[in-house]
């Protein structure tokens, strides 16, 4: 099923070390592939081959739009604790456009269904986080309408990630239902590539089918394309649409 995303909100370059292209590189490819918008999420610190806070302090230098393509400077933080903290203070998240938080082995060992839970739930209680990723790892399971209700509540996003076709099998039944479950309760969602390659920009047919399959509307998807996206952010996060126009730094 062919996927109608246009706004890339999942992507890492060569700051997250286990990604092998750069911005530009990303740039070049997502034009060339008729995206519309183009987020940078490289991983936060806490993660072993993250990149370093001087990066996301420094994206103040990245243009918001290159020719017609806009781009949205971002973080993929990390889940570092029960209580939801992220591995990037909040002096650094309040400068960013777009943040996602999610749970990576490397920086919290599993515990209970009611453990991942919390965490979600204090994840998207963070003023500065947007969404939460790829959360349907089996050995991170948690009540799904509690942590779903809490993003509907906070107008926060629930990712479904199309590197859940390749590298996490295990998960595609738990992101089955967890899509069913934003279908039914009207939980907006992010469909992302979570590019880590140029070559990847694009690859959401996976998982737009799954979300196609479970109910979702195109009306709940925020990265639908470049001013869904930016419709979102500018209402969550009460920024101008004017900040997004400028072609200079």
């Amino acid at each position: 099923m062919k996927s109608k995303i246009k706004a890339e909100s999942h992507t890492h370059t060569i700051a997250s070390t286990h990604a092998f292209s750069t911005v530009h590189e990303m740039i070049t490819f997502a034009q060339a592939r008729g995206i519309e918008l183009l987020a940078i999420t490289d991983h936060g610190p806490g993660i072993p081959d993250g990149a370093h806070l001087f990066h996301f302090g420094c994206m103040k230098f990245l243009p918001r739009k290159v020719g017609s393509l806009y781009v949205i400077r971002g973080a993929e933080t990390n889940i570092m604790d029960y209580n939801g903290t992220v591995d990037l203070p909040q002096e650094i998240l309040q400068k960013l456009d777009w943040v996602i938080a999610s749970i990576h082995k490397y920086c919290l060992a599993p515990g209970t269904v009611a453990d991942h839970t919390n965490t979600y739930i204090n994840a998207l209680k963070n003023p500065y986080v947007d969404a939460i990723a790829h959360s349907g790892y089996p050995n991170y399971a948690y009540d799904i309408d509690a942590v779903l209700e809490t993003a509907k509540t906070y107008n926060k996003a629930i990712e479904l990630n199309n590197h859940t076709f390749s590298d996490r099998k295990g998960s595609i039944e738990n992101c089955k239902k967890i899509a069913r479950r934003c279908a039914e309760l009207g939980v907006k969602v992010i469909l992302s590539s979570d590019a880590h390659i140029a070559y990847q920009l694009g690859h959401t047919d996976l998982c737009w089918e799954l979300a196609m399959e479970a109910g979702i509307k195109e009306e709940q998807i925020i990265n639908l394309n470049a001013e869904t996206f930016l419709a979102h952010l500018c209402c969550r996060r009460g920024y101008s649409r004017d900040e997004f126009e400028t072609t200079t730094l």
